[in-house]
């Protein structure tokens, strides 16, 4: 990697960061005629540590509060075993990610989404037919799912403090619609650095309130009695394996690795790596605290998010002021997190409405920004009141979007770009990557739709659970 005789293309790349258009034409050939989506959306002048922010509200999210679930169907060794290869196998993958990012840079062809690396890398098709597709389902399916737990979350609070009140899942799903509608006019992905920073404290106070009241109830005679063993028979044991490593996988993803680097002002080399360690040191403090002191107070009576472990009847077992500032710190990074996924969307969006040669707040962008960003919101919200089911849609979508973005592309990637020896351990170690998590996901994907299966005679449109 090295500098490659490039310092020279280096520094005419970082005079030019002042000013977008010639910027972004600089860095990239095959971005000479720029559209609106790279110009406007995906501004390259953040630091290391706005790639810390963005990565840890985009991994560092509500979906860790499903892990001691994710335990139930595991157990214990099992359990954290899958939490600590899932990390080590993420932050690896991720880094490759970036490193094969970095070298197009410093030659001149620095890719801005996860669609040009795959265009450039292995072919056209692939990057229109399959990785653009993919990345866009994924992390709108994302916003959906995100949408309807912010709904839940809302009506927690409600039921909490009025038992016998009227109001439905789905108008607290268009509740927190609304908020992310409006979060959703912020016009770049640079420009959520400030709220992504709140989002980090957010996702700490959480997992923190989380652990606080798991010991607490774990320690007291209200919660349930400690059962650790698995349940169900062979059968749904096996495949409740699978499903719990789809959680965890998703827990894990990202999808959006290029577009996050795709913030970072020039030159970039080194920056992801630090930003990822800002990311994986908050990750590792609250994913195994919330997951070993969820699964020690709950044991295989842990819920599906383990908020709701803390009502047992509808009765608070710990204090209910505490339940309710938990599920408001939660509420609050959830419209953080759905508003990271919406920058694809976004993206893609600016592209096809927005004229580059404008300015980015002239009226000619501003009003198709605000149509077509509303609509967008107003889509994921119907659908997540619609389907209060989605999270079962999601875990599919998980095993077919989350695995190949992060588990399996990356590795390919650095192999293609980089060439290691075939006698070589990295070009090993990346195949068997490649070839294990292919299977899983595969796995995975057929464990989601059975369970939709077992699970569709409870399905009912508007249902309020």
């Amino acid at each position: 990697m090295g500098s490659l005789g490039n310092s020279a293309n280096s520094k005419a790349v970082h005079e030019a960061g002042e000013d977008d258009y010639d910027h972004h034409k600089h860095l990239s050939p095959t971005h000479q005629q720029l559209d609106a989506g790279a110009l406007f959306v995906l501004k390259s002048k953040g630091s290391w540590l706005h790639c810390g922010y963005h990565l840890t509200t985009s991994i560092v999210a509500p979906t860790l509060l499903s892990l001691p679930f994710a335990f139930t169907f595991l157990g214990w060794a099992v359990g954290i075993i899958s939490l600590v290869v899932g990390a080590l196998v993420t932050f690896y993958s991720y880094n490759l990610l970036s490193l094969v990012l970095e070298h197009h840079a410093q030659l001149g062809r620095r890719h801005l989404r996860f669609r040009d690396m795959a265009n450039d890398i292995l072919g056209p098709r692939w990057g229109w037919y399959y990785v653009g597709p993919t990345q866009f389902m994924v992390c709108y399916g994302s916003v959906i799912a995100l949408t309807l737990l912010g709904g839940q979350c809302m009506k927690a609070i409600y039921v909490l403090s009025q038992p016998n009140g009227s109001m439905k899942l789905y108008e607290f799903v268009i509740i927190f619609g609304f908020l992310m509608l409006v979060l959703d006019q912020i016009p770049s992905f640079h420009s959520l650095r400030h709220i992504n920073l709140i989002s980090l404290f957010l996702c700490l106070a959480y997992s923190a309130c989380a652990a606080a009241a798991s010991i607490h109830i774990g320690n007291s005679s209200k919660g349930p009695t400690k059962d650790y063993g698995l349940k169900g028979d062979a059968e749904s044991q096996i495949f409740g394996i699978f499903n719990a490593i789809a959680i965890i996988a998703t827990t894990y993803g990202n999808g959006i690795i290029p577009e996050i680097q795709a913030t970072i002002a020039p030159p970039v080399k080194g920056k992801m790596f630090k930003g990822l360690c800002v990311c994986y040191t908050v990750l590792i403090i609250t994913f195994f605290t919330v997951a070993i002191t969820g699964y020690w107070a709950f044991g295989n009576h842990s819920e599906g998010l383990l908020l709701s472990n803390f009502l047992d009847d509808g009765n608070p077992l710990v204090p209910k002021w505490f339940i309710l500032m938990t599920n408001l710190f939660t509420i609050l990074q959830l419209s953080a997190v759905g508003v990271v996924y919406l920058q694809p969307t976004n993206e893609v969006l600016e592209r096809t409405f927005a004229d580059p040669k404008s300015k980015e707040l002239s009226a000619r962008n501003v009003i198709p920004r605000v149509v077509s960003r509303s609509l967008s919101v107003v889509i994921a919200t119907t659908v997540a009141a619609m389907l209060p089911f989605f999270g079962d849609i999601n875990a599919v979508i998980g095993a077919f979007g989350f695995m190949p973005l992060d588990f399996i592309l990356p590795v390919i990637f650095f192999n293609l770009t980089f060439k290691p020896s075939k006698r070589s351990l990295v070009f090993w170690l990346n195949v068997s990557i490649a070839v294990v998590f292919s299977a899983l996901a595969i796995i995975a994907a057929i464990a989601a739709v059975r369970k939709i299966v077992l699970d569709a005679k409870t399905y009912r449109l508007f249902a309020n659970v």
